[in-house]
């Protein structure tokens, strides 16, 4: 059996579109994706503009901190989702209904959300909370440090004892067996 392709003939499709009915309908998807396009724009510059109140209102806590203290490195990251980095670990994004505010910390275990809520001082609050527990962490690593380096140079010295006591071993047998030699070898003529 063949199959027969039937073709309309070309008076019938131009019969059935109008003139310019592709580039209308091209037009008005344009249209149509330029509008989605300017309102997903306009809810990234909303979240910005929150993001940046909130920065603000985190001034204070960060003007606090000493100089020497170099754990945080605050700022706004302009991607798909903005976000306000607190440090390498924790920030700030908004949730998904964009008017909370959620603060959340990366681990090894996945993300942990620390604090959610629409109020900036509910988050700036929360901030602090992190700020001061990250300072902490950090003066306790220091402090181990410092134990530890004191406890790695008795460790050290204690090497060195044992390795001085069996150099002083080796030396002394090589003494002894070079005295037997030598009186045996005197005791043989």
């Amino acid at each position: 059996m063949a199959w027969i392709r039937r073709r309309p003939k070309p008076d019938a499709v131009v019969a059935e579109a109008e003139p310019g009915s592709l580039k209308a309908a091209v037009r008005q998807t344009r249209i149509e994706v330029a509008e989605r396009s300017a309102v997903v724009v306009d809810l990234r510059d909303a979240e910005l503009a929150r993001l940046e109140l909130l920065n603000e209102a985190l001034d204070p806590l960060f003007k606090e901190i000493p100089p020497e203290v170099e754990l945080f490195d605050r700022g706004i990251s302009q991607g798909d989702v903005p976000r306000l980095w607190i440090d390498a670990i924790a920030h700030v994004a908004m949730g998904r209904d964009k008017r909370r505010y959620r603060f959340v910390q990366d681990t090894r275990y996945g993300r942990k959300v620390l604090a959610e809520s629409g109020e900036i001082a509910d988050i700036v609050k929360a901030v602090t909370h992190y700020v001061a527990l990250r300072m902490i962490e950090r003066d306790k690593a220091l402090a181990t440090d410092s134990i530890g380096s004191v406890d790695a140079d008795s460790h050290r010295s204690g090497w060195r004892t044992a390795g001085l006591f069996l150099l002083g071993l080796v030396v002394g047998s090589g003494a002894v067996f070079a005295a037997l030699w030598i009186a045996a070898s005197q005791l043989a003529h």
